[in-house]
């Protein structure tokens, strides 16, 4: 435990060192801390294990034999950048540690040390790699589009559901996340890896349909240099960067028959090999998935495999869509409204009676995510107290009139419907460009603001 009393971060730890006494002692000091520790006596075989398994922590010894230990640290981190590396040596001077961390050692450690020394040493690089994870997740968030629904509900059965994931997410068991687009597959996902022994960890997400297989396949297991025209440096790949971690596979449902076989083997033996090599490398992940699809309909018809979706659905938790929990729409909206005017400078304080009503009673095809950009919008284009039915999407408030010349309405208002009626009139988006008198880059920047 820590001087907080939060437990030590369990690591992957590399330790190399040349003597046998040595590479016992800290294997067994750091094994009793829930450490996983793998131990080498020359540079070869360390590299060797790095390939094959992705390490938190490498305590490093200067003089290996006839070797040098300096000289692998730069050959480690080109492999795991992340590693966080401590060199031990008898041999101490002020010169050798300025060389070290020029190299990109994290920190030293002199001979002869105690088993406590090491602890500390080990307890510090791991609350180090927690923040490192922490700030990354927190960069992930802070490049996303906007707010994410926040994982709680008015409705009984989504109530139910959010507990069954409680209860998953302290286990090692897949999680496979079922529903159509925009219903919060990726909020449960996130939830799950926070509420699991891996949060300290990093998550990663893949997203299936974004890319071809070749490139889903380097993604996910990496590659060598050279393995592929453009494979100027070695890829980790996302599957080594989270170890230890979950890795989240979005629309699962479109990954190619290829890389689900590469996939199947890793979640059957936790091995994988990176394009480009023959070795085989190990790495403990946690998997989530998600899909829209009717994962057994395209088993049916032979578009996904059947033994790789039973290993993926042995938890399934199927998401509803917002349109079966009405009570959660005005939550969620009051949520997005508070994160949009905060974003855009506004104070809004909530929404007429007319727009609460008229956002009760769609449907909301686009589930939370279409409620998400729809008060994105009611918030840039109002100027009002309140969201008013003005400010909705049309399609949404479909019975409200267009503005006359002069009216008390935005001028983006104005701009989106002339667009939306031009186009209506016009056979091709370069005639609409033309009777607007703008360029056709111009008007798909509009159409995709105001989602026509």
């Amino acid at each position: 435990m820590t001087e907080t009393g939060e437990k030590n971060l369990a690591l992957g730890v590399l330790v190399v060192d040349d003597e046998a006494n040595i590479r016992k002692t800290v294997s067994y000091c750091l094994s009793d801390q829930g450490h996983r520790v793998v131990a080498v006596g020359n540079a070869a075989d360390a590299l060797e294990q790095a390939r094959r398994r992705s390490f938190d922590l490498a305590f490093v010894d200067l003089r290996l034999g006839a070797e040098n230990g300096m000289a692998l640290i730069p050959a480690l981190l080109a492999d795991s950048p992340w590693v966080k590396i401590v060199v031990i040596t008898a041999h101490a001077s002020i010169e050798s540690v300025v060389e070290a961390v020029k190299l990109g050692a994290a920190d030293y450690l002199a001979k002869p040390f105690t088993p406590d020394q090491l602890r500390l040493v080990a307890g510090r690089m791991g609350q180090l790699r927690r923040m490192e994870s922490e700030l990354a997740a927190l960069q992930a968030d802070a490049r996303g589009r906007g707010p994410e629904a926040r994982l709680q509900s008015r409705s009984a059965g989504m109530q139910r559901l959010i507990e069954t994931a409680r209860k998953a997410a302290d286990s090692e068991a897949i999680v496979l996340l079922c529903g159509e687009s925009g219903t919060g597959k990726s909020v449960f996902a996130k939830a799950i890896h926070r509420w699991s022994p891996r949060a300290a960890k990093p998550m990663g997400v893949v997203a299936c349909p974004a890319m071809p297989a070749d490139l889903l396949e380097s993604e996910l297991f990496g590659h060598a240099k050279g393995a592929f025209t453009g494979a100027v440096r070695d890829n980790p790949g996302r599957i080594a960067a989270c170890e230890g971690g979950t890795l989240f596979l979005d629309e699962i449902g479109d990954m190619a028959p290829t890389v689900q076989a590469k996939l199947l083997r890793f979640i059957q033996d936790k091995e994988y090999e990176r394009l480009g090599e023959s070795k085989a490398r190990k790495a403990d992940v946690r998997i989530v998935a998600a899909t829209n699809a009717d994962l057994e309909g395209r088993v049916a018809d032979g578009r996904f495999r059947e033994d790789l979706f039973y290993r993926l659905n042995v938890i399934c938790l199927t998401i509803p869509p917002l349109r079966q929990r009405p009570e959660d729409i005005m939550p969620l909206a009051a949520d997005f409204l508070a994160h949009f005017c905060r974003a855009n400078h506004k104070a809004i304080s909530g929404f007429s009676p007319r727009a609460e009503q008229a956002l009760i009673g769609h449907a909301w095809p686009g589930n939370v995510r279409q409620l998400r950009n729809a008060i994105e919008r009611a918030v840039i284009l109002g100027g009002g107290a309140l969201v008013d039915l003005a400010d909705l999407p049309g399609d949404i408030a479909p019975d409200i009139g267009a503005p006359a010349i002069g009216d008390r309405a935005p001028l983006a208002l104005i701009e989106e419907l002339h667009i939306r009626g031009v186009l209506a009139n016009t056979a091709s988006l370069q005639e609409a460009a033309e009777v607007l008198g703008i360029d056709q880059a111009t008007l798909w920047r509009r159409r995709k603001a105001y989602g026509v």
